[in-house]
């Protein structure tokens, strides 16, 4: 799910309907951190103690990693690099080495980039990960260790994603891998709903769902229960000019 609340809401419905024990319901997050409190010594350099940090944590050691590299943290700000960091990571991308660290950056890029890896070399030094890596160590670990990965696709023979359209490219990785045993993937969303690019959703994971799970069945959930047929046709006339999205038609038994 999206949120803990969500998750909790799913959770408590579940064990409603009594379902058998043993249904992981939670978080990307929440989920991989649980993988990775299992088999993150897979990878070496941390171990199953590993401490998670949250943003606040995060900008704390950004800010002494910006004074010791001799920046000023008023001009290269904590929370706007620690965002920027995230954003990479969300795209799967990281200063590989010197040479990319230099070339053709300017002075701010560089600092960033330092900043960087500095960041990464302390979080490993502190035996800690943030909420980044909790998504990009567990596709570490099932890239580098398939039959580690192969025990978690035979062990999750059905997965549901709810709010697919908020996913991003490590989340769909992440799904690829744990359905590769078996390919029984059922998603939730709805494009017209995908308002996080900016925190890196991609709006192409649910576009392009029918191409990248060939045969997969598509149900529309088109009944509106909260507002009016008036309203339903003013959001709609104004939706379809988009140009990336599935169409569908909602109704309302609410009349005009």
């Amino acid at each position: 799910t999206f949120t803990n609340k969500a998750a909790s809401e799913m959770r408590e419905r579940v064990e409603q309907l009594g379902v058998e024990r043993g249904a992981w319901i939670c978080t990307f997050h929440a989920m991989c951190a649980r993988i990775l409190r299992r088999d993150i010594e897979h990878l070496g350099t941390w171990t199953r103690d590993f401490t998670i940090y949250d943003t606040d944590d995060r900008a704390r050691l950004l800010r002494d990693l910006i004074k010791a590299a001799g920046y000023d943290p008023v001009q290269f700000k904590p929370g706007e690099i620690g965002a920027w960091i995230s954003a990479r990571k969300n795209r799967r991308e990281s200063a590989r080495d010197e040479a990319e660290l230099e070339q053709g950056l300017g002075l701010a890029e560089q600092a960033f980039r330092r900043v960087e890896r500095d960041y990464a070399a302390a979080l490993a030094k502190n035996n800690a990960l943030d909420f980044d890596d909790l998504l990009l160590k567990t596709i570490q670990l099932f890239e580098q260790h398939l039959g580690v990965r192969d025990a978690y696709a035979d062990r999750f023979r059905y997965l549901l994603v709810d709010e697919y359209q908020d996913t991003n490219r490590v989340q769909y990785e992440l799904l690829r891998h744990l359905t590769s045993a078996h390919g029984n993937l059922a998603v939730c969303g709805d494009p017209d709903q995908s308002i996080y690019a900016w925190r890196g959703a991609d709006i192409r994971n649910i576009l392009d769902f029918e191409r990248d799970f060939p045969g997969c069945k598509v149900v529309r959930l088109e009944q509106n229960y909260r507002s009016t047929q008036t309203i339903l046709d003013a959001a709609s006339a104004l939706i379809r000019n988009n140009r990336a999205r599935k169409d569908k038609a909602l109704w309302s038994e609410l009349g005009a």
